[in-house]
C-alpha cells in the first residue's frame, strides 16, 4: 500500500517556499539567489533529509529492545 501523506519536511514545495522567502530576504541585504539555485537547493535539502530519515530508521531498528517476527 502506498502512503498518501508524507512529512512536511520532505516536501520540495515546502522547501521551495522557504528558499524563496530566504532568497527574498537575502536580496534585501544585497545577496542574489536565482531560481535555478533555489530549485537545486530544494532538491539537495530534500535528498539530505530523506537520507537522514533512512539512517534514523535503521539506527532505531538496530537499537530497539524488541525483536521483529
Amino acid at each position: 500500500m502506498i502512503a498518501d501523506t508524507k512529512a512536511w519536511y520532505l516536501s520540495k514545495t515546502v522547501w521551495g517556499g522557504v528558499l524563496a522567502i530566504a532568497a527574498s530576504l537575502a536580496n534585501l541585504v544585497g545577496v542574489e539567489i536565482g531560481g535555478a539555485e533555489q530549485a537545486e537547493l530544494a532538491d539537495r535539502i530534500t535528498a539530505f533529509l530523506a537520507a537522514g530519515g533512512g539512517i534514523l530508521a535503521v539506527a532505531g531498528r538496530l537499537s530497539a529492545q524488541r525483536r521483529l517476527r
